[in-house]
């Protein structure tokens, strides 16, 4: 993966070969690296302070990406949660890949919050209108107990930018089988404590 180096990810080389033999309704979201992802893992991986000695929380973690490289910089322990069990199995196999420990837990945002994590990770999760208002709500309750919440978005048509402080942006270079464009302007962002949402 040529934006995070640092991570080797089993993905799919066909992603929707993939999810028409799979029969289901979702695709496969754990089968290849998203844009929010891949920049979530690079601003974690760039600032290791982030989660450095720090119980860390990665919901809607797909392939584990942005999990593993929170193990990578030093996290105390990382939790990777998800909605879809075939997700969970592809953390698994991901983090022993580039041996790091990471547990993993089915996750719904919706439902469940985010425990005593001080640091919670979420990317690519605002892309529709429901899920995007169920993160935001997670994230919020994950901040208002007194963790850090951060998320990757590549501009996805439900981001809430008046409820987020940018970080920073990268230009990540994408699968065209999956985006619009070669190259997508990810920003990274930080839910404040106190704010307009």
């Amino acid at each position: 993966m040529p934006f995070v180096p640092e991570i080797t990810l089993l993905t799919a080389g066909e992603p929707w070969e993939l999810w028409d033999a799979s029969g289901r309704d979702a695709p496969p979201f754990w089968a290849f690296p998203w844009a929010g992802g891949q920049a979530l893992a690079r601003y974690v991986l760039d600032n290791p302070a982030v989660v450095r000695g720090r119980h860390v929380l990665d919901v809607a973690s797909g392939s584990g990406l942005v999990a593993i490289a929170a193990a990578k910089a030093g996290a105390a322990s990382v939790t990777a949660g998800d909605i879809d069990p075939d997700a969970i199995a592809a953390i698994r196999r991901n983090a022993a890949a580039n041996e790091v420990t990471a547990a993993t837990r089915e996750i719904d945002v919706a439902r469940d919050d985010a425990g005593r994590a001080e640091v919670v990770l979420a990317a690519d999760v605002f892309y529709q209108r429901d899920l995007a208002a169920a993160s935001l709500a997670f994230l919020r309750r994950a901040s208002l107990a007194g963790a850090d919440a951060l998320c990757g978005d590549p501009g996805r048509a439900f981001v809430p930018r008046e409820c987020l402080d940018a970080l920073a942006t990268y230009q990540v270079p994408v699968l065209t089988a999956i985006e619009d464009a070669a190259v997508k302007a990810v920003t990274v962002y930080r839910l404040p404590r106190q704010g307009p949402c």
